[in-house]
């Protein structure tokens, strides 16, 4: 008996050797390489200001635990992930309703639930478990559609409830982070144009409502600020408007080639708030210029582009569709703080992928991409219930 237990663990590990073997490598040393360059940013964002000079060994620490996540799920057969798929969402909806009794409060908000030294923030695992319900639900009731809206129902209550109680923390940036990456999914399971005209058409005129009733005051201030700006209004550039005008001098004064690595007039006296983390990209900017910058960014394009591959050419509706989804939702959190560091939209806390300083987004992001390892290693299976 102890000669077949040994067999069945070399059997179990010779295929775990295999299964690591076959992981689309190129994507995770591009990911690696993101991390890198993530690192040596926020060394030269934080080493003339003591309080933060320890914060590029944390990333690097919180990129390691965080690369061990992204094997670990992306080694996970894409059938288990299909059984966890609503205990993972139904959990994670928990600890949101959590949020809401027990929540730690941090930069006026209460988003954070403090688990012994850690504080983790089930908002951000709230967009991996919702890929994975909306993609087990439609992997599961794609045989019934015939066109109706129907179908589309409860993905769209699934992503209501969780986005409502995060916008309640207040948490604009994931709330819209959430309906992004689900509206997606949505619009990939088939919804009519006409529905998604309409549903356009509502949230266009329900704006001013949402501005008056719904936002909070510093909200609204930020909202004011952003069509100040767009318009050429006066802004208050020691108010509101003081961190995109501080961003905009650094990204402009970086010009083609930048001032040099921790030459960064802007980064090394600690003008832009929240350089370290939503803001990292002026530093980038300012100290290697638009060249090195646009690099950056080709890299996350082909790093995104990589991943939409492997959604294309799964044999399942459920690997497609979780794939697809991890994809969006790291899109939607460069897009948007892209958009946001440039001025383009609000400023709403949205950080950048693997260069911000923040734990739960790595670990969300790493998730992301081992979801995406999962349903690569799984692209020839022909999962049960599609």
């Amino acid at each position: 008996m102890a000669m077949a237990r040994s067999r069945s663990f070399n059997i179990n590990r010779s295929t775990l050797f295999s299964r690591a073997g076959m992981l689309p490598w190129g994507m995770i040393l591009l990911i690696c390489a993101m991390a890198v360059i993530g690192v040596a940013t926020l060394f030269s964002a934080t080493f003339t200001n003591p309080e933060e000079a320890a914060l590029p060994l944390k990333h690097a620490q919180r990129f390691g635990f965080a690369l061990v996540v992204l094997l670990v799920v992306g080694l996970v057969p894409l059938k288990w992930w299909m059984v966890l798929a609503w205990p993972a969402y139904l959990s994670t909806l928990v600890l949101l309703v959590a949020v809401e009794f027990f929540g730690v409060t941090g930069g006026g908000a209460q988003r954070w639930l403090q688990v012994g030294p850690v504080a983790v923030q089930p908002s951000e695992f709230m967009k991996v478990t919702l890929t994975l319900a909306l993609a087990a639900y439609y992997h599961k009731r794609w045989h019934e559609y015939s066109g109706g809206f129907m179908l589309h129902i409860p993905p769209l209550l699934m992503i209501m409830l969780p986005a409502a109680l995060i916008f309640k923390q207040p948490d604009f940036g994931t709330t819209l982070a959430l309906f992004a990456s689900g509206g997606v999914l949505i619009f990939l399971a088939g919804l009519w144009w006409r529905v998604i005209t309409a549903v356009v058409v509502i949230a266009v005129a329900s704006v001013p409502l949402v501005y008056m009733v719904v936002l909070e005051d510093y909200q609204r201030e930020r909202v004011d600020t952003y069509v100040a700006q767009l318009t050429g209004a006066q802004v208050n550039v020691m108010d509101d408007g003081y961190q995109i005008e501080q961003a905009k001098i650094a990204i402009g004064s970086g010009s083609w080639t930048g001032k040099g690595y921790m030459e960064g007039t802007q980064a090394q006296l600690d003008y832009i708030p929240e350089q370290h983390t939503d803001f990292i990209l002026t530093v980038l900017a300012e100290e290697f210029g638009f060249l090195a910058t646009s690099a950056v960014l080709i890299m996350w394009m082909v790093i995104l582009w990589l991943g939409m591959v492997i959604a294309l050419r799964a044999s399942s509706l459920f690997g497609r569709f979780v794939a697809a989804g991890a994809v969006v939702t790291v899109a939607f959190y460069i897009l948007f703080n892209v958009a946001m560091v440039l001025g383009l939209l609000p400023v709403v806390g949205v950080p950048l992928p693997l260069l911000s300083y923040g734990g739960t987004v790595m670990i969300t992001t790493a998730a992301c991409f081992g979801l995406i390892c999962s349903a690569h290693l799984g692209r020839d299976e022909a999962l049960s219930g599609g």
